[in-house]
């Protein structure tokens, strides 16, 4: 990833988070945490993973996230200095969880000698 890439990214997950906290009034989207921002190189996609406080409601938080992208865009627009606002893709981050059923699993190896 290069270097405007990365700084771009940086912005977008400051952003992001900020409109999704303030500005969003949907009530599906509580206690959301956005993990990282890849974005491509011609700079015209984003994916934007997100994690959230209650994990039995991430289906429902993501297709919420999917409704207000266009409203995301718009309000990115404004904060952003780049001439073209990437179309935004949310994605799950399951590596939380994932690193959690791997400490989970070596805490079982340690008791287990």
């Amino acid at each position: 990833m290069s270097i405007k890439s990365e700084r771009i990214s940086d912005s977008l997950i400051e952003q992001i988070s900020y409109i999704i906290a303030n500005e969003v009034k949907n009530k599906d989207i509580n206690f959301v945490t956005i993990t990282e921002v890849k974005v491509t190189d011609d700079l015209s996609f984003a994916k934007v993973y997100f994690t959230v406080l209650d994990e039995t409601k991430k289906d429902l938080t993501l297709k919420a996230l999917q409704s207000a992208s266009g409203f995301i865009r718009h309000e990115l627009r404004d904060r952003v200095d780049i001439r073209q606002i990437p179309e935004l893709k949310f994605i799950y981050d399951e590596s939380i969880e994932y690193g959690q059923r791997i400490e989970e699993k070596l805490k079982e190896i340690k008791e287990a000698e």
